[in-house]
C-alpha cells in the first residue's frame, strides 16, 4: 500500500471517529451516521489497497 494512500485512509478514519463522537455528544444522529460511514470508507480503502498489494506481490 502506498504510504500516501495509507495516510489518507487513516485520516479519513480519524475524521469519522471525531464526527461520530461529536454526534454522540450532541445527540445528532446525522453526525453519528456520517462518522460511521467515513470509518467504513476508510476500512474499504485499506482493504482495496491490501488486495492491490497482494496482486502485485504475486505478479512480482
Amino acid at each position: 500500500m502506498s504510504v500516501e494512500k495509507k495516510v489518507k485512509a487513516a485520516a479519513k478514519n480519524v475524521e469519522g471517529k471525531a464526527q461520530e463522537a461529536l454526534g454522540n455528544i450532541t445527540g445528532d444522529p446525522k453526525d453519528q451516521a456520517e462518522g460511521k460511514a467515513k470509518q467504513a470508507e476508510s476500512q474499504v480503502r485499506n482493504a482495496v489497497e491490501d488486495v492491490k498489494d497482494e496482486v502485485k506481490k504475486n505478479i512480482d
